[in-house]
């Protein structure tokens, strides 16, 4: 890996499934590591998986010296990695419906997502989660400590 990717690392989650959720995200380049974190009082698990992605690369689009670096992703939800990389585009040749005709579930937040993958070269990397990788179980307290400021 050269020293001017941005290599990121995002999660999120839920008490309950809708319930209190949390995001949190780790952003490591040019030998920084920065963190965020965020949440809401009533959400989805998925949709707190999605927020974590469109936030980590809204950071890298906000970051002028970032502009035209290769970035990383690396996520523990199978959920967004598949939906950006395989079911996305088949969803939009569809009008947004799923291979059974039905709607997209959070297409508000795939939309956001699409748009700000396609300004980058992202490469998504899936990661076990709780599976002892620092920066994911850096991310996975950043969620719960967001969980808990709503419950």
């Amino acid at each position: 890996m050269v020293n001017s990717d941005i290599v990121i690392y995002t999660d999120g989650g839920c008490s309950g499934n809708p319930g209190p959720g949390g995001w949190g995200i780790v952003v490591e380049a040019d030998g920084q590591t920065r963190t965020l974190s965020g949440g809401e009082k009533s959400t989805t698990n998925n949709r707190m998986e999605l927020t974590a992605a469109i936030m980590a690369l809204t950071v890298v689009k906000n970051t002028e010296q970032f502009a035209g670096r290769k970035v990383f992703v690396n996520i523990d939800s199978q959920y967004v990695k598949n939906g950006i990389t395989l079911w996305i585009k088949n969803w939009k040749a569809r009008g947004w419906k799923t291979a059974d005709k039905k709607p997209v579930k959070n297409q508000d937040l795939w939309m956001q997502l699409d748009e700000l993958n396609c300004l980058f070269d992202v490469e998504w990397i899936w990661v076990k989660g709780h599976a002892g990788i620092e920066y994911n179980e850096i991310c996975d307290s950043l969620c719960q400590n967001e969980i808990k400021k709503y419950k």
